[in-house]
């Protein structure tokens, strides 16, 4: 359910050193290199393994993994389960060889169908995604349930995802919970903050925040971006925990740093607010406009809001115009709320009180207030232009109707161990 990205940094070093001396020269490759290489050639399976495991990873020898795969297919050719996987993998990654989901499906098959649990979770995987093969929710639970039976937490994971979400199986929380406790218990961060967020809503177990804390915490403890997002809202409403402003910064922060759209969301409302630390609108505005690039629709209407009243930053209609209508078109309704308003004072946008009516009709179902606002601008048109601007309503509307809903945990993509 959580896709992680691991980014590699590398830190280019440039030595100087005089022509000719021990720096231009290369290492010679080692004499366990130099052994595994001769059995290779000999045709032996378990040496070609391991020596694309050396060039995959520079042992002995410097890192190739171009020789790593052809040595990998030498291998995975006489039926060797790990090279087969360890081959798939690389035309997964398309490192040594061009990218090729339909390769990697291939490869992972046959070293699955001996019984390699991690490819039974990358092929589940492929088949969930519809990466190389045809999407089948069905053959991806086959191929979690086969590794998971084999107490593989990743698998247990995969199968909490899609039974939580209804893929290939009858949506059932409770199932998904226990998929998720038996990762969980093998310390599966993943498993962990899912097993919190259905504690924290009541989803097939008990709603029991102490509980939801519990495993949003050992999730954080471990770095899960999501589970700090979550322990921060607990902190910050008091459920399961003392309410305490303070400590959901905190998570808030760690989470935001590493990208949370959700945290960094919290964060810009807490600095806007004063609340656990120092009200600071520029803070605000930063960590706001981070989750807003995101798409975080929050964030932009409240970004929206602070160009439109010139907190932390230069007063500006035109960008408040611009963050509101992303927003809205996301179906914020206070977001089409503030942006029907900008249309009816033609800040930032041309005035247009048909536009500001439609607008404003599609946040007024849930506020009495905004439909008194609307219903004053009504006033302004004609019964003809109320008509059209009602339309368009209804246009806006089936337009956000139409849009996929996004699911914002995911399966986690394949790995190399």
């Amino acid at each position: 359910m959580k896709l992680n990205a691991i980014t590699v940094t590398a830190l280019l070093l440039l030595v100087w050193a005089p022509l000719g001396t021990a720096a231009d020269k290369p290492k010679p490759p080692s004499r366990e290199f130099r052994e595994t290489k001769a059995n290779a050639e000999k045709g032996r399976a378990p040496d070609q393994l391991r020596l694309g495991e050396m060039f995959e990873a520079g042992q002995g020898v410097p890192a190739d993994p171009a020789q790593a795969a052809e040595w990998y297919r030498k291998a995975a050719e006489q039926n060797l389960g790990v090279a087969q996987f360890k081959l798939a993998f690389l035309y997964f990654r398309g490192e040594g060889v061009g990218r090729d989901f339909a390769a990697a499906a291939k490869w992972y098959r046959q070293a699955a169908e001996q019984g390699n649990d991690q490819a039974r979770i990358n092929l589940g995987y492929m088949y969930a995604n519809g990466l190389g093969i045809e999407q089948n929710y069905a053959e991806a639970l086959k191929w979690y349930q086969q590794a998971a039976d084999q107490g593989q937490a990743t698998a247990q994971f995969n199968l909490g995802f899609m039974y939580e979400n209804g893929q290939g199986v009858t949506q059932d929380y409770a199932e998904a919970a226990k998929r998720y406790r038996q990762a969980a218990e093998q310390g599966h961060d993943g498993a962990q903050s899912n097993l919190g967020f259905l504690y924290a809503h009541g989803l097939g177990v008990e709603k029991e925040d102490v509980e939801a804390v519990k495993w949003y915490r050992k999730a954080a403890d471990q770095g899960n971006d999501k589970a700090q997002s979550s322990l921060g809202y607990m902190y910050y409403l008091g459920q399961g925990v003392a309410r305490n402003y303070v400590e959901a910064a905190k998570w808030y922060r760690n989470a935001a740093g590493q990208g949370n759209a959700n945290a960094q969301f919290n964060l810009g409302f807490l600095y806007a607010s004063g609340l656990g630390l120092e009200k600071n609108y520029a803070e605000a505005i930063k960590w706001y406009r981070r989750a807003a690039e995101q798409g975080h629709d929050k964030a932009q209407c409240n970004l929206g809001f602070m160009y439109a009243r010139g907190q932390g930053i230069e007063k500006n209609y035109t960008e408040a115009a611009q963050w509101y209508r992303k927003a809205a078109d996301q179906g914020n309704e206070k977001a089409q709320e503030n942006l029907g308003l900008l249309y009816f004072q033609g800040n930032g946008v041309e005035k247009d009180y048909s536009e500001a009516y439609a607008r404003l009709n599609l946040a007024a179902a849930s506020d009495e207030s905004v439909k008194k606002t609307r219903d004053e601008v009504g006033a302004r048109l004609s019964d003809a232009q109320v008509a059209a601007a009602q339309q368009r309503s209804e246009q806006i509307r089936a337009q956000l109707a139409a849009r996929s809903p996004v699911v914002s945990r995911a399966n986690p993509a394949p790995d190399s161990k």
